[in-house]
């Protein structure tokens, strides 16, 4: 029965009987390994701060450690959802429910909101030479790119797998010609920034720490494929084939990036600087240098596709588990997409713009993502015990996520011992805050919410033509 005949007859007591097999929303797209490597780098290099090169390696190597143990949960545990489904398996359904709160409510779309805003920065800068682009029109650049990303990942997955691989062609090419403009420079002997290149820069533990911050959050996404496990190719060998050849691609791009910088713009100069990659252009690049700008938008609106494609499955996944309303788990009945999962994340991403300042937003994002991190890291030392009889096509050393535990915990604890700010004291407020509604709404199930959301559901199924997965 068509929902929409439903709608005109007036059955609404049926709507509850629809459901999409999970087998054929699979289907519809399964990511190759070219799609799977280009979901990775496309979603990890965006725009990104931060003058050391030695840091930009580090976080590079570590960003590659913990992928690693990511590829071996990835293949030993096929579900989609990430780090909810780890957490899952190894804690229970408490704190995969407090990762699945914290994320869905604040860390995906807060990263959303991070992206496009580089995005409308670097799309507003021309029309602004010689000065800063107004907030307002920068925040309402960021509006309209969230709104585009989430109709494109609403209509159509395929849509969206092209446009990701498409802005990932594109962010690769103005990084090549970043670099090869670099290598000039430095071999005309522009040399002299890289040989101070560390001069000025802060020892303290906390400095260091919110330094790693800046960079991780740049190589964020190594975790990307991980939330679409079901949609993958051939999963136990595409998820490590598409890490092994993705991040340290990426890695190896940002290091060369940040040389090219350094041949012609002092560090204080690259931090001074609202948009990097637009200074390098005029002074380099010059009477070509709009095409930097222009590859750069490409670059930022390609990564933030990324993050929406993958923040709408968490959703979708954890709803699907009684972890989150039960309307975020349903699919639309003609794209079969996750469209009310995807709406959800564009709706917070947006009210997150509206008073956010980019910077606040990094430390709260990486603060709290570490967290999880570490635990995730933690869940696969403890599966190692309690789970022997999994199998596991990937198995790093356990040395590997022993020293992301520690990375962890260095990250979370260093910024606060060093300078103990208000952010993260409310940061750790909100993840536990999701007990309140954890008792009464999925450990007990109160009748009385059911009633309550029952006929909520319904219109909004017949809103949106959406209905529920088969399990």
């Amino acid at each position: 029965v068509d929902i929409v005949e439903m709608r005109k007859t007036g059955h609404h007591n049926k709507i509850h009987d629809l459901c999409v097999n999970t087998s054929t929303i699979a289907s519809v797209l399964r990511l190759a390994l070219l799609s799977a490597i280009c979901l990775i780098v496309g979603t990890m290099i965006g725009s990104a701060v931060g003058p050391c090169l030695l840091i930009w390696a580090a976080c590079g190597v570590l960003a590659t450690l913990g992928a690693l143990c990511y590829a071996e949960l990835g293949t030993m545990i096929t579900k989609s959802g990430g780090e909810y489904s780890y957490l899952t398996e190894a804690f229970g359904p408490l704190l995969a429910y407090l990762y699945s709160w914290t994320t869905v409510m604040v860390l995906k779309p807060s990263s959303f909101a991070i992206i496009t805003l580089s995005f409308a920065e670097y799309a507003a800068n021309p029309f602004y030479p010689g000065c800063t682009p107004p907030l307002v029109v920068i925040k309402c650049l960021a509006a309209v790119a969230i709104f585009m990303i989430v109709t494109v990942n609403c209509f159509s997955v395929k849509l969206a797998n092209y446009v990701q691989n498409f802005f990932t062609v594109a962010k690769l090419f103005i990084i090549l010609v970043i670099v090869v403009a670099g290598m000039v420079m430095l071999a005309r002997g522009n040399t002299e920034n890289l040989s101070n290149a560390f001069d000025g820069t802060s020892s303290s533990i906390g400095a260091i720490g919110l330094a790693f911050y800046n960079g991780l959050w740049a190589y964020d996404g190594w975790n990307q494929l991980n939330f679409i496990t079901e949609e993958l190719k051939q999963p136990s060998r595409n998820l490590p084939l598409a890490i092994l050849i993705g991040i340290p691609l990426v890695c190896v791009c940002y290091v060369l990036v940040n040389v090219a910088y350094f041949s012609v713009m002092t560090a204080t100069e690259l931090l001074l600087s609202p948009a990097v990659a637009l200074t390098f252009g005029d002074r380099v690049l010059y009477p070509l240098s709009w095409i930097v700008p222009l590859f750069v938008v490409l670059s930022t609106f390609g990564s933030a596709n990324g993050s929406c494609f993958t923040a709408g499955r968490l959703a979708y996944v954890s709803g699907r588990e009684g972890h989150m309303v039960k309307i975020l788990s349903y699919i639309s009945l003609k794209r079969y997409t996750p469209s009310p999962a995807l709406m959800f994340n564009g709706i917070l991403a947006i009210i997150y713009i509206i008073p956010a300042d980019i910077n606040t937003l990094i430390n709260y994002f990486s603060f709290a993502q570490w967290v999880f991190y570490g635990l995730t890291a933690l869940a696969l030392i403890v599966m190692r015990f309690t789970r022997k009889e999994l199998h596991r096509p990937v198995k790093v050393p356990i040395v590997i996520p022993g020293l992301i535990v520690l990375v962890s915990c260095y990250l979370v604890l260093a910024p606060i011992i060093d300078k103990p700010d208000m952010e993260y004291l409310y940061c750790t407020i909100f993840i536990f805050s999701g007990l309140l509604l954890y008792y009464p709404f999925v450990h007990r199930k109160v009748n009385w919410a059911r009633k309550l959301m029952r006929p909520i559901t319904m219109h909004l199924q017949l809103l949106m033509e959406v209905v529920p997965p088969e399990n």
